[in-house]
């Protein structure tokens, strides 16, 4: 008797478990991103087409701000794009060649590696949004990083 109840103690604690680990699995993939115009927690209903991927806004408000001054939000728009998976780095982005490993910086949510450490050490002296336009403005996004294409169904 007391190995069953042992045993169904056993598989409750496995089933609780279990659910937990799922519920982590399920978290929003949009926490801690934020608005490039506001800087405020963004929302999965309030997104702009930009580049072939999507940027979230926190409101119905910053689209039209963003759309606007696009060039203004720029670098905040494509740390975005890397921070939520939807692009991904390919290359140095201060010099456009390869990366190398044990370069990295952490530029925003996004580690970022670079191809020597003179790159490197340009943006690790950098702070704020002067690094981010280091890296992830229109001219830097595009020699480093790629937008992934959408899986066609």
């Amino acid at each position: 008797m007391k190995i069953r109840s042992l045993l169904a103690v056993f598989v409750a604690v496995a089933v609780a478990v279990a659910a937990s680990l799922n519920a982590e699995d399920k978290k929003d993939p949009l926490a801690g991103i934020t608005c490039p115009v506001s800087g405020k927690q963004v929302k999965a209903d309030a997104a702009v087409d930009y580049k072939g991927a999507k940027v979230y806004m926190c409101c119905p408000n910053c689209p039209k701000a963003f759309a606007k001054d696009t060039a203004k939000f720029a670098a905040k728009a494509n740390a975005q794009l890397v921070a939520t998976g939807q692009a991904k780095q390919v290359k140095c982005p201060i010099s456009g060649g390869p990366t190398k490993e044990g370069t990295e910086v952490k530029v925003g949510a996004t580690e970022v590696a670079f191809c020597c450490n003179k790159c490197q050490g340009k943006v690790a002296k950098a702070k704020g949004d002067e690094q981010l336009g280091l890296v992830f403005s229109d001219a830097a996004f595009a020699k480093g990083f790629e937008v992934k294409k959408a899986e066609s169904k």
